[in-house]
């Protein structure tokens, strides 16, 4: 059978569905069910359930359900999220749950229904390629994007393929013929960031001996990405805003406006909405960007994926039959699919490449494996394996979270969703801090 390449009416993924119902604060009585797998909360009416509460953020909190269940994320907000009275960075959600965000709270529900998402019908879309529910979930949205000039934002962890993903979507629609033109914001010096987007004319600045096309002019009728756009500075997001809405440009000391048709696709390894709220990333400018959303699985979280993406990369790196036979071995495929891969596809094409320069896949302990189950001593009763196993997650956990913040353990509570003095108890239970919190 041809595919012709359409999100699957007939492989939809599905969700169960939520509910959530403000049960305190100003805007209680307030109900809302879920269409889609996520819901943001916040004061900001760019979000799902708008909370009109002073005490809660513009981007507060994000709800995200998956087949792992339902689980809350705080946006680095003002006054924290809380989950049933403690305090969490990111906490899973049970029938009954209560969240708090400033003095709102929240009642969540699990439905009995299921919402449908669309899935794309193909295990590749582009330069992209995965079979996994999450991956053919992103096709479809790309898929979607691609036939209407709308402006794109992809979110992601570096190196999950948010660069191919805004090739393939250019690739797709209607500019294919023109121009693709990548400005890495992160990569270029905040002083000449302006003259790199917009250009300049001769005599601008120091060592402007020539005048200079822009990446918005060099792009037009074609697409211009705007890579790692949450490294732009501050004061340069103003004008980046005016080029947006008006669709036109003035180079580096000229007055001239000149008109640009251009479709703007930008990429972030940063949550925006957080940075809003810190103050570092101007809210116009976040909608005026994020016109459709498109989250980038890590690796980690579709590890179904891993046998396909290793045989891509084994031909396109000219493997020999029998080196690709190596790395195919069942006990080499489960080690890499139990791996965490924090640099996700890019690092397992450094992977590959390793194994051809040395004949051998790299030790397992380089890949930092996720939840590898430690030796079970099954001569001692159950409690207290279990208590072995528990206190030696405990010791390792909260030596990696002291070293995360450098000894600080004001921070490593905020950052673990603990109290403070209940962190120091812990602490000196396994040795690893004073008996006594010096803060009081």
């Amino acid at each position: 059978m041809t595919h012709t390449g359409s999100p699957a009416d007939d492989g939809a993924g599905a969700v169960r569905r939520f509910r959530l119902e403000l049960v305190e604060g100003p805007a209680r009585g307030v109900v809302w069910d879920s269409s889609a797998d996520r819901c943001s909360l916040g004061s900001d009416e760019g979000n799902d359930l708008v909370v009109a509460d002073p005490t809660v953020s513009r981007f507060h909190c994000e709800i995200r359900i998956d087949e792992a269940g339902a689980r809350v994320r705080d946006l680095k907000s003002r006054n924290g999220t809380a989950v049933d009275g403690v305090s969490v960075v990111e906490a899973f959600l049970r029938t009954g749950s209560l969240i708090r965000v400033g003095k709102t709270v929240a009642r969540f529900e699990f439905g009995t229904e299921h919402n449908r998402l669309p899935l794309w019908d193909e295990a590749r879309f582009g330069a992209l390629s995965g079979a996994s529910a999450a991956m053919r979930g992103v096709f479809a949205l790309l898929a979607r994007a691609a036939e209407r000039d709308v402006t794109v934002l992809l979110e992601g962890e570096t190196g999950t393929g948010k660069s191919q993903a805004a090739r393939s979507i250019h690739e797709r629609g209607a500019r294919r013929e023109k121009p693709f033109v990548v400005v890495d914001c992160g990569a270029i010096h905040g002083n000449l960031i302006e003259s790199e987007l917009f250009g300049h004319a001769k005599g601008a600045f120091t060592g402007a001996a020539e005048q200079r096309v822009g990446a918005f002019e060099e792009a037009s009728g074609g697409t211009i990405f705007l890579d790692e756009i949450g490294e732009l500075p501050l004061d340069l997001q103003p004008k980046l805003l005016r080029a947006l809405e008006a669709r036109e440009i003035r180079r580096v000391g000229t007055n001239t406006a000149r008109t640009v048709d251009v479709r703007v696709i930008a990429a972030t390894h940063r949550d925006l909405r957080s940075e809003v709220n810190a103050g570092r990333f101007r809210a116009d400018l976040y909608f005026r960007i994020a016109v459709v959303r498109i989250p980038m699985p890590p690796l980690r979280q579709r590890p179904e994926d891993i046998p396909a993406l290793l045989d891509d990369l084994l031909a396109a790196l000219h493997a020999t039959p029998e080196e690709a036979a190596a790395l195919r071995e069942p006990k080499v495929i489960t080690r890499l699919k139990r791996a965490a891969w924090p640099g996700n596809v890019r690092e397992l094409r450094n992977y590959v490449e390793q194994y051809l320069v040395f004949r051998a896949p790299p030790p397992v302990s380089e890949l930092a494996p996720v939840n590898a189950p430690p030796p079970v001593d099954a001569s001692v009763p159950y409690a207290e394996a279990r208590d072995r196993v528990l206190a030696d997650f405990e010791r390792r956990y909260f030596e990696a979270l002291l070293r995360a913040h450098d000894g600080k353990v004001s921070r490593a509570a905020a950052a673990a969703g603990l109290d403070r003095r209940y962190l120091y108890r812990l602490l000196h239970r396994h040795g690893l801090g004073p008996e006594r919190d010096p803060e009081g």
